[in-house]
């Protein structure tokens, strides 16, 4: 090119490279395989019309474009580039696939967490409803104790009379009748009211 080395293209030609070769910007001599494999594939006349038609900014990338359609052409004489493309598109549905078969038993990992945790909640919430009915059956008999002391006290059984001292032995929690006892001392007053009231 202008007194200077020619260009792989014109070397491969044999002709001399003029200053304003059209392929000396792209093809530099030292590398000849390049233009070897766009001139095989494309043809150098091809190549030559396609970067003059082309803006001068633009032609850089076209001869990147050639080579890379060139190489592959090579190794897949048949699809070409498209076979390459074809190929990776595969790879992104496989790893798709495999990112969606991830997300799903993540899912189920986090899904089979929450059901132990509703599980252990329905168990812990068992445990306490013992400890709700023994407390409810301590209030009954708080509350039966005290209605049978004001009907004692209505009906002049008041004040120290052995019933009323029984009742409220056995219905003050304080007195221990609040205890497992409870449903028994509550049976035993009623039984001792009975009496009281044949005896009056």
């Amino acid at each position: 090119m202008g007194g200077g080395s020619p260009c792989a293209s014109c070397k491969l030609l044999r002709r001399r490279c003029t200053k304003d070769c059209i392929f000396a910007p792209f093809f530099p001599a030292d590398d000849p395989h390049k233009f070897a494999i766009v001139h095989k594939v494309f043809g150098a006349s091809n190549v030559s019309k396609m970067l003059q038609e082309l803006p001068a900014q633009q032609r850089g990338d076209a001869v990147s474009s050639l080579v890379y359609e060139a190489n592959a052409r090579m190794r897949d004489p048949v699809y070409g580039c498209v076979g390459a493309i074809s190929f990776l598109q595969n790879q992104v549905s496989q790893l798709q696939m495999q990112l969606a078969v991830a997300q799903a038993e993540i899912l189920c990992i986090q899904m089979q967490h929450r059901d132990d945790g509703a599980a252990h909640q329905l168990d812990a919430a068992a445990d306490h409803h013992p400890l709700l009915d023994q407390q409810q059956q301590q209030q009954m008999v708080v509350d039966a104790a005290d209605a049978a002391a004001s009907f004692l006290v209505q009906n002049g059984g008041g004040g120290g009379g052995p019933a009323a001292q029984l009742i409220s032995g056995y219905g003050s929690p304080a007195a221990g009748g609040g205890g497992g006892h409870g449903v028994v001392h509550y049976a035993a007053a009623q039984e001792h009211l009975k009496r009281e009231s044949l005896w009056t």
